[in-house]
């Protein structure tokens, strides 16, 4: 039986937990030194600027297993807010037991809470392989 997980928004104070995480998934953290920011500031300005939503999950033991990412922002072909996810991390140890489908749906939830008539995925092919080829996510519909 998998390990009990506790998901909530994440903080500052999960900051060094959260890149972390996303360190393990490549070097660079997702992306997040291409404009030469590091994981902390990327982290930080989503956590302080009010359109980021963030969720982290832990442990028992309170390390970082886990975390969402997206980003409110407005959809033209929806006229209204939508929001795009950006990260779905999943600790190596903890997949396939559906924490990233947890994380997405109370992504998706929070999208609700802000009206967003759209969620959208965002891919980046160099990141995927960061799990082997085989890895695939998978989820059901989600009606906002």
């Amino acid at each position: 039986m998998p390990e009990a997980v506790v998901i909530r928004p994440a903080t500052m104070r999960d900051l060094e937990g959260l890149a972390s995480l996303l360190l393990t998934v490549t070097p660079r953290g997702v992306n997040a030194a291409v404009n030469g920011d590091t994981p902390n500031q990327c982290l930080e300005r989503m956590l302080t600027n009010g359109r980021g939503r963030v969720l982290a999950a832990f442990g028992v033991d309170g390390t970082v297993v886990g975390m969402c990412s997206g980003t409110l922002t407005t959809c033209m072909a929806e006229g209204g807010p939508a929001v795009l996810i950006e990260d779905v991390v999943v600790r190596e140890d903890r997949r396939g037991q559906g924490l990233g489908a947890r994380l997405v749906d109370m992504l998706a939830d929070r999208a609700r809470d802000d009206q967003a008539g759209r969620l959208a995925l965002l891919a980046d092919p160099d990141a995927s392989l960061a799990n082997g080829p085989e890895s695939t996510f998978k989820h059901p519909d989600i009606h906002l």
